[in-house]
């Protein structure tokens, strides 16, 4: 526990102007990142009597062991910069709202040259029109299916597209008029793009235009006797009026808005919004947070509008955030700085924005709804975490008192080993921070082994993963290279099972250099240069590995190689879960009730899950090797070139030297040799004969 004396600048040193300020720990992480109209007021107080802060405050300022900050020439950039350093760096003591469920969405891919809809989830890409967020996947298929009768634009994936084009025949969808079918040329790609420009300004809220136009093709049709397509007019009028009033007319016709509500305790608070487009409730989504900061309820506000709006600010999709960002934002407090969020805000939208309290009328009424919804997912919050969170802090104390640790075990490091009768080994990592998964900085290793051939057993490939992971621990700080394949462990990219994401990827949110006094730089060589990434060095309070003694002592051996001293190291033995401590000749044996076992089972757990995920996919890969990975000198790139031309390696193997070589990035050369490597056995024999 550090003492806050000890880091707090000289009289005089800070700056009176506004900005934004980051503290950072002992290893360098940051842990907290703020913003203020004056920094030397707002730093100063952090370094009053500790007794006088606020318990998560005190935390904060005892954990930290720097302070640093950045000049800015307005409160509108402090608002940005604040907003893309919390992104960044994902500081532990910041108030971050998380969804309190996954929320899908319709969307529509404009930006492909066939523009696709579909149910998407996570984050929004470019080019792609969203329309909700839906309570569920299947509200938003019913509607789709609906819409398909008007508006028959794809739906189909891109493999389906693709085999439908090359077959000249369409799938089941266009055979029943609930697609265009531009694969197969029965409308252009053109018109088709019409068609989904129609499609998505209807889902936008301009449904009169379209009813109305249906509505004078029947009456066309009735008038011309053509009875048959009349009444089909009359089934999509039908199907379009359903859809219109799936959604409640809740405001008067053409208002845009966003009715935010919050219901909060001393510990948490929860959110709702109605996103308002049309004067129809197009979509609801909610958020939950731990109130880690000693904020008033129009800072919480702040906050929020920072977080829901804030990614839409680095997107180049002007028109995607004019429709993202209504005209007017409710909200249950107005915050202090509320002029330079709607001025932020307006920027984003690209015209003016109003953030207003509903105080009567229909607004104040769906407000009030609003705020209803809020309370009672706080209410489900609370009872589906109060006994979550009772057993998280139960278990690290547990963990505290058995294995005799000095402090708390915050971050819990986790390893396992997976492989197939010694091929393809793989280790993995996986963090608890808190007691909870930080699946961001999960990383796998690939054995390599003395030889580079892989590891002669699990306590060599044990011994490797962590020395490999806390050499880089060592290397970082004293500024050596960063690259994985110097010594680190792999990324986690993307987990189709857990949907974990990496977080070592530098990120470039305009931030420039930080200097303790020197002025913003945005330019863009500099925002894209000096961006840091995110550390791998940051150190666990406590190593976990998957074994008993010979695991364990081979993990102490890698520790012990690098001088690391300061890390509690335990094995968790499967048999009888006993619990093996370095040097000792018995094992520890936790209670069969205590939730510090019990954490440590979920560790171990979630290690052999995430490794035997990753090793099963290498072995698929390597299972399903293409014959064109067996030709000399030909990389990816050009093996997609071949495919792409051909089709298959059959029909490569069926074409001339001369046909290949035609193959753009293909010369002469490199078509023989491929022609040799997949000609057949007996031509191969029979050449070798002849010579």
């Amino acid at each position: 526990m550090a003492d806050p004396s000890t880091y707090r600048p000289k009289p005089g040193e800070i700056p009176e102007s506004p900005g934004v300020y980051r503290f950072r720990d002992p290893h360098g992480r940051v842990i907290y990142v703020g913003k203020a109209i004056n920094l030397r007021s707002r730093l100063s107080s952090y370094f009053q009597n500790i007794t006088a802060l606020h318990p998560r405050t005190q935390q904060m300022v005892t954990t930290a062991s720097s302070v640093e900050w950045t000049v800015v020439a307005n409160e509108v950039e402090s608002l940005a910069l604040e907003y893309s350093w919390i992104k960044e760096y994902d500081p532990r003591f910041n108030v971050k709202y998380r969804d309190d469920k996954s929320y899908p969405y319709l969307a529509v891919t404009m930006g492909e040259e066939v523009p696709r809809v579909q149910v998407m989830r996570g984050a929004k890409r470019k080019g792609t029109r969203y329309f909700g967020p839906y309570s569920h996947a299947w509200a938003i298929r019913e509607t789709v299916d609906l819409l398909l009768r008007v508006f028959p634009i794809r739906s189909c994936s891109s493999g389906v597209y693709k085999r439908a084009a090359q077959s000249g025949r369409p799938c089941l969808l266009g055979y029943i008029d609930k697609c265009a079918a531009p694969c197969v040329g029965r409308i252009s790609v053109e018109d088709h793009r019409d068609l989904a420009d129609d499609f998505c300004d209807f889902m936008a809220g301009n449904t009169g235009s379209a009813v109305s136009r249906l509505e004078a093709q029947m009456k066309a049709a009735a008038a011309e006797l053509d009875f048959e397509r009349a009444a089909r007019l009359r089934d999509d009028l039908g199907a379009l009026r359903k859809v219109v009033e799936k959604n409640a007319v809740v405001l008067p016709d053409g208002t845009d808005v966003d009715v935010f509500a919050m219901a909060s305790d001393d510990l948490e608070a929860s959110v709702q919004v109605f996103h308002v487009r049309g004067g129809r409730v197009r979509g609801q989504r909610g958020w939950v947070t731990e109130r880690v900061e000693d904020l008033l309820p129009g800072e919480l506000v702040e906050r929020l509008l920072e977080q829901v709006y804030g990614d839409i600010a680095a997107s180049p999709d002007a028109d995607g955030a004019e429709r993202a960002v209504p005209r007017e934002i409710i909200v249950p407090t107005v915050p202090d700085n509320v002029a330079q969020i709607e001025v932020w805000l307006s920027e984003i939208r690209g015209a003016k924005v109003r953030v207003r309290a509903a105080q009567r009328g229909d607004k104040r009424a769906l407000a009030e709804t609003v705020e209803s919804n809020a309370k009672a997912a706080l209410a489900l919050h609370k009872t589906r975490r109060a006994g979550d969170l009772t057993a998280r802090s139960h278990a690290l104390a547990d963990l505290q008192e058995h294995l005799g640790l000095t402090e708390s075990p915050l971050r819990i490091e986790c390893y396992d080993i997976s492989h197939t009768q010694g091929t393809e080994q793989v280790g993995s990592m996986v963090v608890f921070e808190d007691g909870l998964p930080r699946k961001s900085e999960y990383r796998h290793f690939v054995v390599r082994g003395p030889d580079g051939t892989g590891a002669r057993d699990d306590t060599e490939a044990m011994n490797e993963v962590l020395t490999r992971r806390f050499r880089r621990y060592l290397a970082e700080p004293a500024g050596s290279p960063t690259q994985e394949e110097v010594d680190g462990g792999t990324p986690r990219a993307a987990d189709g099972a857990d949907g974990a994401v990496a977080g070592d990827e530098a990120a470039v949110d305009g931030a420039a250099r930080v200097t303790p006094s020197g002025p913003l730089d945005l330019s863009p060589g500099e925002a894209g240069a000096s961006a840091p990434k995110k550390r791998f060095a940051y150190p666990p309070n406590l190593v976990v590995v998957d074994g008993g003694a010979p695991q364990v002592a081979a993990a102490q051996s890698a520790l012990d190689a690098l001088g690391i001293v300061d890390v509690a190291l335990v094995g968790l033995a499967k048999r009888l879960e006993e619990v093996w401590v370095p040097g000792e000749e018995f094992p520890l044996v936790l209670p069969r009730t205590s939730d510090g076992l019990f954490l440590l089972q979920r560790l171990r757990d979630e290690a052999h899950r995430f490794a035997i995920t990753h090793h099963r996919k290498r072995r698929a890969k390597g299972m399903t090797r293409s014959a064109l990975d067996s030709v000399p000198g030909l990389g990816p790139t050009r093996q997609a070139a071949l495919l792409k031309a051909f089709g298959s390696v059959r029909a490569i193997r069926g074409a001339s030297v001369a046909e290949i070589a035609q193959v753009p990035g293909i010369g002469p050369k490199m078509a023989a040799t491929v022609a040799e490597a997949l000609a057949p056995e007996a031509d191969r024999q029979a050449d070798v004969a002849r010579t």
